[in-house]
């Protein structure tokens, strides 16, 4: 199930609100001793993050289908940043060796033993999860606050967090996107199709900045570029990796021919990118690049709007 974009408003008591976590979207299907973790795109996860696999085994519950978001912390905070480290991380020895801790916060339960709950309400099914799984890290219940969801959300944003989750209480788990679930977010932030990139310039190396886009219906349509945080390690690899999938014909519906020293690859790659806001001509405002999704499908990404 996932969140609808929106704007904080004054919501009533039918309402419940979560943190937000920056990290990567993760559903736990526990069958016997088997553990499966994937990722919304449905890549198996179990060997990236192995201390999960073995913490999930221990929770009590041999059948249950849970959802939930693996995070990292940069102090109290979590880190999308941060977790990259592990989230390009496919080899499980490596993983083991990794100085990143992740955690796994679930919050919501689907199938319990023999059950299926997607059609109990959202409290009920909380209340399950909490009360059926043996909670120890690195795996851990996410809590919520009943009401006055405006200032937990600025409450978020003080604390640096990306921002808050409003679900309705008596709400059934939806296999899709729905206006049941609100994501409130502190900071304007998305995912985005990589299209192209520029030469660097000056000492830098591999590339200068790199061409976004959003897909609009079978289109892909230019959103402008992103030529802040990179660290020098993501420069190397992002700048191999583009330079295998370069290509002469452009990617994008409205941005047919290449600016000097600009460059087309194959829309294959998702990044997510902060940014102030969008220009009338509809690039964006002073983005900053956040990180690589490999659990996103370049299709699914769209303009986000809030509602």
């Amino acid at each position: 199930m996932l969140a609808t974009l929106a704007q904080p408003g004054l919501m009533g008591k039918d309402w419940i609100f979560e943190q937000k976590f920056d990290g990567q979207r993760c559903l736990v299907f526990r069958e016997g001793d088997a553990v499966r973790l994937l990722s919304r795109n449905r890549k198996r996860l179990n060997d990236t993050y192995p201390e999960l696999e073995r913490a999930l085994r221990d929770t009590g519950e041999k059948r249950f289908i849970a959802d939930g978001e693996i995070v990292a912390f940069n102090g109290e905070v979590s880190s999308f940043s941060r977790l990259q480290e592990r989230m390009q991380t496919v080899d499980r020895k490596a993983a083991e060796q990794s100085r990143v801790a992740v955690y796994l916060y679930l919050f919501d339960l689907m199938y319990l033993d023999c059950c299926d709950l997607c059609g109990l309400d959202l409290r009920t099914r909380k209340d399950l999860l909490e009360n059926a799984l043996a909670f120890r890290d690195p795996v851990r219940f996410t809590t919520h606050r009943d009401g006055d969801g405006v200032a937990y959300w600025q409450e978020a944003c003080a604390k640096g967090w990306e921002g808050i989750i409003a679900k309705r209480a008596d709400s059934r788990y939806l296999h899709r996107r729905s206006t049941d679930w609100l994501k409130f977010k502190c900071t304007s932030r998305q995912e985005f199709v990589i299209g192209g990139y520029t030469d660097p310039g000056g000492s830098r190396h591999g590339f200068g900045a790199l061409l976004l886009g959003y897909y609009r219906g079978d289109d892909l349509v230019y959103a402008g570029k992103v030529g802040t945080g990179f660290g020098d390690k993501s420069l190397r690899e992002l700048g191999r990796h583009m330079a295998l999938l370069e290509q002469e014909a452009s990617p994008f519906a409205d941005k047919k021919r290449p600016e000097g020293g600009e460059h087309f690859i194959a829309p294959e790659l998702v990044c997510e990118v902060a940014f102030a806001g969008w220009t009338r001509e509809g690039r964006l405002r002073h983005p900053r690049f956040v990180g690589l999704r490999d659990d996103r499908s370049p299709r699914d990404v769209v303009r986000e709007q809030p509602r």
